[in-house]
């Protein structure tokens, strides 16, 4: 994926590929505009972590998009299918993995760390996701 990103985004020079640590980081603080997490928040032990983490390497002012799967609101064939589809790709899912995120517990998790949350909203059609966007106070 790294990789792939650094052919994508070659020519624009105002942005850097590197690999890190999600929960602890050894980015300065404040040093971000702008953090995007993608299908992350429902795969980790301690979302929590991650995103006081996020909120730390933002400046003031500093935007976080999170975009991550749910459950929540497909039907019960539409989530049969995806664990199907998920079981024969990358085997059993770890204990910790929340496929059922809410709009409001997706909410919730971002005001804990700190952020003021302007949007969030289910997105798909069969396949469901959380779109949230929010900013560090």
């Amino acid at each position: 994926m790294l990789e792939m990103a650094r052919v994508q985004l070659r020519e624009l020079n105002n942005v850097t590929i590197q690999k890190a640590d999600c929960e602890n980081s050894s980015f300065p603080s404040g040093r971000f505009d702008s953090v995007l997490m993608a299908n992350l928040i429902h795969v980790i032990k301690n979302p929590s972590n991650a995103l006081q983490e996020s909120y730390r390497v933002l400046k003031t002012g500093g935007l976080l998009l999170a975009v991550d799967y749910t459950g929540y609101s497909m039907n019960f064939f539409e989530k049969m299918k995806l664990s199907i589809r998920y079981l024969k790709q990358l085997g059993i899912p770890p204990r910790h993995v929340r496929s059922k995120l809410s709009p409001d517990k997706f909410t919730s998790l971002m005001k804990s760390a700190g952020f003021k949350v302007d949007d969030v909203q289910i997105i798909g059609n069969k396949t469901k996701a959380l779109y949230l966007k929010c900013r560090k106070n």
